[in-house]
C-alpha cells in the first residue's frame, strides 16, 4: 500500500523516479515544507472526507488552506466530515501523513482545489510520511484524475 501504489501509478507518465525519499517526516505541512526548502503553501495537502455512498471525497489543497464548511456543502451537497484516523488507509490506501491523489482506492473521487494554482510549482506527498514529489497544476490534474478544479477553501 502507499509509496507503491503511487509509484506504480506515476510510473504511466514516467514519473515514478522523480518521488523524492526524505530521511525525515513530511507528515504535516510545516515538516514538509521544512524538508523540502519549500513554503507551506507550496505544499500539496490531501483532504480525505466520508462521501454520500460510504466512499472518500478527497480534495487537494495548498497546505496552510482549511476547508470552507459552506462552500464545501454548495459544491458536494453534504456536510464535511473529515474520514477517522482509523479509516484513511483502509478507505483511500494510503497512510495518514502520506495521503496523495496517485493509486488510490476505487471508491475515492478526487478534486483539486483552485488555491493550488497559484504557485509554478506544488509538493503532493506520494503515499508515505516521508515522500513527495514536484509538479505543476498541470501535470497533478493529469496524473490524480480528478474530476474538476473546486472553490471550497477559506479566503
Amino acid at each position: 500500500m502507499g509509496l507503491e501504489q503511487a509509484r506504480e501509478h506515476l510510473k504511466k507518465w514516467n514519473k515514478d523516479s522523480e518521488i523524492v525519499i526524505l530521511n525525515t517526516s513530511s507528515a504535516t505541512v510545516e515538516l514538509a515544507a521544512e524538508a523540502l526548502g519549500v513554503t507551506g503553501g507550496e505544499i500539496a495537502k490531501s483532504i480525505s472526507l466520508y462521501d454520500k455512498e460510504g466512499g472518500v471525497i478527497l480534495i487537494v489543497i495548498s497546505g496552510y488552506q482549511k476547508i470552507d464548511s459552506s462552500k464545501f456543502k454548495q459544491e458536494f451537497g453534504l456536510k464535511a466530515k473529515m474520514l477517522t484516523f482509523e479509516d484513511v488507509e483502509s478507505l483511500v490506501g494510503h497512510p495518514v501523513g502520506g495521503v496523495c491523489p496517485f493509486g488510490v482506492n476505487k471508491k475515492v473521487r478526487v478534486f483539486l482545489d483552485e488555491s493550488l494554482k497559484k504557485f509554478e510549482y506544488i509538493y503532493p506527498a506520494c503515499g508515505s510520511v516521508n515522500s513527495a514529489i514536484q509538479l505543476t497544476t498541470t501535470e497533478l490534474e493529469n496524473f490524480s484524475g480528478s474530476e474538476k478544479w473546486v472553490d471550497v477553501t477559506k479566503e
